[in-house]
């Protein structure tokens, strides 16, 4: 396990918690852990993978998460990307080239600092991801039962989402990491995230036929697999590239 560095980072009367791993001169992979018991312990031994392959890199957990102070139902979407950028601000310098790794939730924060960092993102993977209609931006996630629950249970309401838009944008390295069978993510998101990253950026498809939603879970337990998207990420692969191909899951 590469050595990790614990930080803590300020943010609108918070502390976030975070760790980082001093690496050679690549790029800093920033990774993202999920809603719900999300938090950036799972993610370690990826951390650890990405130094192994000369880069800097570092985790946090979100407000309400883990080590973070906060609380979780008082978080948002927009709250999310704005303490993303208050650390990758704090802990990267600022012309240095990034990867970014979003599980689940993660996968609309990802494309939110896609938009944002532009050309310094260079590559970017998404677990499982997920996107959300613009109304529930800057609504609270609440205790399951208000508005944020009730706008992303809205039928098809993902499908203006601006994350899709961001991602058909980029042109940079990507990889969709994807179990056999999602139970979380329906698979028409799958297959959209999928067409947008298909439309400029280098584009692999990583299937996992024995995982399941939790991929931060498999990757910490199944350490070949982690390897593997780590090398595709940096786009130096080694057998089992997938290209392109239908999405797979199934609703909710």
């Amino acid at each position: 396990m590469a050595e990790l560095i614990d930080f803590t980072c300020p943010y609108d009367g918070e502390r976030l918690h975070g760790v980082r791993a001093p690496g050679a001169d690549g790029p800093t992979a920033v990774l993202l852990h999920g809603a719900g018991n999300g938090s950036e312990k799972r993610l370690r031994p990826l951390l650890a993978e990405f130094t192994a392959h000369g880069c800097r890199a570092l985790a946090f957990d979100f407000s309400g998460h883990g080590e973070s102070t906060g609380a979780l139902r008082e978080l948002s979407l927009r709250r999310r990307f704005a303490q993303a950028t208050a650390v990758i601000d704090a802990q990267v310098a600022p012309d240095g080239p990034l990867v970014l790794v979003g599980f689940s939730m993660s996968g609309q924060t990802v494309a939110d600092l896609v938009r944002h960092y532009g050309g310094r993102v260079r590559a970017i993977g998404l677990c499982s991801p997920a996107v959300y209609t613009p109304e529930s931006w800057d609504v609270p996630f609440g205790d399951g039962t208000g508005r944020f629950t009730e706008l992303i249970r809205t039928p098809d309401a993902w499908r203006a989402s601006p994350a899709l838009e961001a991602l058909r944008s980029y042109g940079g390295r990507s990889v969709l990491a994807v179990p056999a069978v999602d139970a979380v993510i329906p698979p028409a998101v799958t297959s959209a995230v999928q067409d947008a990253l298909a439309a400029r950026s280098r584009y692999t498809r990583f299937e996992l036929p024995d995982a399941g939603h939790r991929l931060g879970l498999w990757f910490r337990d199944h350490p070949e697999d982690r390897r593997e998207f780590v090398r595709m990420l940096l786009e130096r692969p080694a057998g089992r590239l997938r290209s392109p191909g239908p999405p797979s899951g199934r609703p909710r």
